[in-house]
């Protein structure tokens, strides 16, 4: 049945028995902290219209996007960057000082999604439908993003520590060790971000973007600058790639919007966001939400021209 633009939204249930059916366009999911709980709507959009992609990336907040995309879990999308503002041990000054997080990552990524948390994942569905997935995170040995593919993440725990590392902020969350690596958010790599490199490394041409900032935003330099180094001081590297990402990331956002104009991307730009990425009141985010979803429904009929979906 159709509802103007929009399909009746798929249940749960139908999503578990539908095959992927998008397979020449890679999505990409932008981080941004809780910036994304109004990509959080992108994501149960997509999953409630039956667009499924066969291949997805995203990096710091966007891997969690990831993650909840491809277990096809719009509800869990939701609640990823919602409700769990309302958590208790989502983490606060007290654990900064204790060397856990302002957010306390080991919680969120590590102790949240197992059976009994409060958001549990379920790894069994999230590998039955074969999506590729791509997670980025800043190797502090090498000084490289280093992207974790569904063949490195063969259960929950490899999954988990490697979402876990791709969102960890230098100096407000611990770094995470994998493979005897360090490893930090993967938004001040090379890519800046955005996980077109890999998407083209991989292969395609085509890409659906989902992205936490305006069309016309510039990021500034970054202050406090000589702050940064000192706190940072015996990673160096970490440091300088902080202090310029900036010039990376504007030069990636003119590619896309190149790629836009060429008709090789479409690119959900947030064009209402309400929240910034450290936001903890429930009620702000639920609204942001609201407003990723109003963008969505919008935004859908030319989506689906864009990859060719009656």
């Amino acid at each position: 049945m159709k509802d103007g633009d929009l399909t009746t939204p798929l249940t749960r249930e139908e999503m578990t028995h539908l095959p992927n059916n998008v397979f020449d366009t890679a999505l990409i999911f932008e981080g941004g902290g809780m910036r994304a709980s109004y990509a959080a709507a992108i994501v149960a959009g997509l999953l409630r219209e039956g667009i499924f992609f066969d291949y997805t990336a995203g990096i710091s907040a966007g891997s969690s996007c990831v993650v909840n995309y491809v277990a096809r879990e719009p509800v869990r999308a939701r609640k990823s960057f919602v409700e769990i503002a309302a958590d208790p041990n989502l983490g606060n000054a007290k654990t900064f000082l204790q060397g856990k997080g302002l957010f306390y990552s080991e919680y969120i990524y590590e102790e949240i999604p197992l059976p009994g948390g409060a958001l549990p994942l379920d790894f069994n569905r999230l590998s039955s439908f074969g999506t590729k997935m791509r997670i980025g995170s800043f190797n502090v040995t090498t000084g490289k993003t280093e992207y974790w593919t569904e063949e490195d993440l063969t259960d929950l725990p490899s999954l988990m520590l490697a979402v876990r590392a791709s969102s960890s902020l230098p100096i407000l969350m611990p770094p995470a060790k994998i493979h005897g690596d360090w490893h930090v958010d993967g938004a001040i790599g090379e890519n800046a971000g955005i996980a077109l490199d890999v998407a083209e490394r991989d292969g395609f041409e085509k890409f659906v973007f989902v992205l936490t900032q305006p069309r016309d935003y510039v990021k500034e330099p970054m202050k406090h600058q000589a702050l940064i180094r000192a706190l940072l001081n015996r990673l160096p590297g970490v440091a300088d790639a902080m202090l310029s990402r900036p010039d990376r990331y504007n030069a990636l956002r003119e590619r896309i919007f190149e790629l836009e104009k060429a008709g090789k991307a479409y690119v959900f730009w947030a064009d209402d966001m309400q929240v910034d990425t450290g936001e903890r009141d429930e009620a702000r985010l639920a609204f942001n939400y609201s407003l990723g979803e109003a963008q969505f429904k919008r935004d859908l009929p030319g989506l689906k021209k864009f990859l060719g979906i009656d």
